[in-house]
């Protein structure tokens, strides 16, 4: 979610990839929750930092997960960890799919808060 994030509302300012410390694959109602507001992510991969053939600027980790198993990333200037719920997790016990969405559109619209304040935080610290 973040990267299509990203890519919607900040692709001025970042050329954004995702990736994971343990990638599971593209979770369905992660790309209802982004189709709801007019992101398709569909097509996104799941892939491993190194996978990604590039050096980063400028990493965030969205998952406080991701903040303690992050791996090193010599050529970042900057690293962000923002702890966001995991909605696989949190939707864990719902009945139903519908249920679920109220877990992923909550972490969705947060993501974009955070997102939205990138190019901010990244100007400070160049």
């Amino acid at each position: 979610m973040a990267e299509g994030w990203a890519r919607a509302i900040q692709s001025a300012a970042f050329e954004a990839y995702s990736a994971g410390t343990d990638p599971k694959g593209l979770n369905p109602l992660a790309v209802r929750a982004m189709a709801e507001v007019g992101i398709d992510i569909s097509g996104h991969t799941s892939k491993r930092p190194e996978d990604i053939g590039l050096e980063f600027d400028l990493v965030v980790t969205v998952c406080d997960a991701a903040s303690e198993s992050c791996p090193a990333f010599p050529s970042a200037t900057r690293v962000i960890h923002a702890a966001f719920d995991d909605p696989p997790r949190l939707a864990g016990d719902a009945a139903t799919p519908d249920e679920a969405m109220f877990h992923y559109r909550r972490v969705r619209d947060e993501i974009r808060r955070l997102i939205e304040t990138l190019p901010a935080a990244w100007s400070g610290c160049r």
